[in-house]
């Protein structure tokens, strides 16, 4: 069975596998009679093949964007993205209610932030209200011009900074897009109130970005946690705090939560996220560990990088462009060269 389009709402995947699981009882041959039952059971299903290329998971570029509704009014939505020549998706979460829609992280420019909005209002008339920065890089905010400027817009305040500095760039060099910037700053939980549901805007500490902002909705049990979860893409680290995100994680693990939604790579069933996300910690965990040998070995960092031995995260997507750079920020933070 081929993936889903990219015009439908998908239903996840745990629910299509249950639901051939479950199908009525296989017709019976009369009493007495010989051979099998006429119907007999279906094959079981294909094991999902746990990596973060689309294509080794038997999509094609017209399986996206691809969108799931995980809990009632809560949906998430991958489209894929290049670098270099691997492509991988990244994951925008959206809640809707009768007074109005939370967009947590846009995509990565303004065709794909509108393609966005066109598919939530192919579910929805409702007005978008709130927009979450889970992230403040580009892949997840270089869209941004196209979401109202009506909107409230939520980030941590070193998210808020590296945007203002962003916009200031652009103008620089005469693009002068107009841009919403955060309206409402979250240092630790802001809890809102939409269409009588809770959503709680949380901040867990540093980790991908330095201002990993988490949507956390209780009753649903569901967190985004953006770029602070990437499900089998390797470790990306160019603004990252190491050992922090390691403590994040492990801060995220402790929650009550059947959803964790990653902010790149696929939304597969519950069960699997959770795994996946112990996966992706014990990875942070593998890459600091090697950078740390090189450095207790005094191995400088040039050389560090051409060293680095990382098992099987060489098979990650990539691996060979955050390799070399999570050896030098873990140097960074080694060495005590990282804000405090």
């Amino acid at each position: 069975m081929s993936p889903r389009r990219a015009s439908r709402i998908c239903c996840p995947a745990f629910l299509l596998l249950a639901a051939v699981a479950c199908g009525g009882p296989a017709e019976q041959p009369p009493e007495g009679s010989a051979g099998t039952p006429t119907n007999p059971p279906p094959p079981a299903a294909e094991p999902i093949v746990r990596t973060g290329d689309p294509y080794a998971r038997g999509f094609t570029d017209d399986d996206f964007p691809r969108v799931q509704q995980i809990a009632d009014g809560v949906y998430t939505y991958e489209q894929l993205r290049s670098s270099g020549d691997e492509k991988f998706t990244t994951v925008s979460l959206f809640v809707v209610s009768d007074e109005g829609v939370l967009v947590a992280d846009g995509q990565g420019s303004v065709e794909e932030t509108q393609r966005l909005l066109d598919t939530i209002a192919g579910i929805t008339t409702a007005p978008i209200t709130d927009i979450v920065i889970g992230s403040d890089h580009g892949d997840h905010t270089g869209g941004n011009a196209a979401l109202p400027e009506s909107a409230r817009v939520w980030a941590h305040p070193t998210s808020a900074t590296a945007l203002a500095a962003g916009v200031e760039r652009a103008a620089a060099r005469g693009n002068t897009t107009a841009t919403p910037l955060p309206t409402d700053l979250v240092t630790g939980t802001e809890v809102l109130e939409r269409g009588g549901r809770e959503i709680r805007l949380m901040f867990l500490g540093r980790a991908h970005t330095g201002g990993d902002l988490m949507v956390f909705l209780p009753a649903e049990r569901v967190l985004f946690m953006s770029e602070a979860y990437l499900n089998r893409i390797f470790p990306a680290m160019r603004s990252a705090y190491p050992s922090e995100w390691v403590a994040m994680i492990e801060a995220a693990q402790a929650m009550d939560i059947e959803w964790y939604v990653p902010g790149h790579g696929f939304v597969e069933t519950p069960e699997i996220l959770a795994e996946e996300l112990e996966t992706y910690r014990q990875a942070l965990v593998q890459v600091i560990d090697e950078a740390k040998r090189l450095h207790a070995a005094g191995v400088a960092v040039d050389q560090a990088v051409e060293q680095a031995q990382f098992g099987e995260l060489d098979t990650w997507t990539l691996r060979g462009s955050q390799g070399p750079t999570a050896i030098r920020r873990i140097y960074m933070e080694l060495n005590g060269e990282l804000n405090q």
